[in-house]
């Protein structure tokens, strides 16, 4: 799943209501939940425009109830017909920074490649799924706190 969080121009974005839902869609959605007013869009490539894959609610949100004029918006990059795509993903391991991630995260990050030298011998997928930790901080913290307090209690 490869895919880029963009500002983009509200005007470009085109709601489209038949799109069917994936489990690719699903997966993207996932990430949409982490933030209040991020979109999920995919690229299409004749017009330079955008269509809404998810987030319909959002969407219509930014348009009529705020003077925004861009929107944060995930844009889907990956190509399921591309199989030769795939297998270079699979064998060329794609680099760390072009992960995205929010200003606060890379902090953590940061501390955390400090302090931890068994995260090179992670394979792409799992060092990806480590940092995806660190990305969503905020539902991080608040699981382990409540672990913590199911722990607390159980004692």
């Amino acid at each position: 799943m490869k895919f880029t969080v963009q500002y983009i121009p509200l005007s470009k974005i085109k709601p489209d209501l038949s799109v069917k839902i994936t489990e690719h869609i699903k997966k993207l959605q996932y990430l949409m939940w982490d933030c209040m007013y991020i979109l999920v869009v995919k690229r299409n490539r004749a017009d330079g425009s955008y269509t809404l894959l998810s987030g319909r609610e959002r969407y219509d949100h930014l348009r009529n109830q705020t003077r925004n004029v861009y929107a944060p918006c995930i844009v889907d990059d990956s190509d399921p017909s591309c199989v030769k795509a795939i297998i270079l993903r699979i064998r060329n391991k794609q680099p760390l920074d072009d992960f995205p991630l929010a200003p606060k995260s890379w902090s953590i990050v940061r501390a955390f490649l400090k302090k931890e030298p068994r995260f090179q011998k992670l394979s792409r997928y799992q060092q990806i799924k480590v940092l995806l930790l660190g990305a969503r901080y905020k539902r991080t913290v608040i699981l382990s706190m409540q672990n913590r307090v199911n722990q607390i209690l159980k004692e």
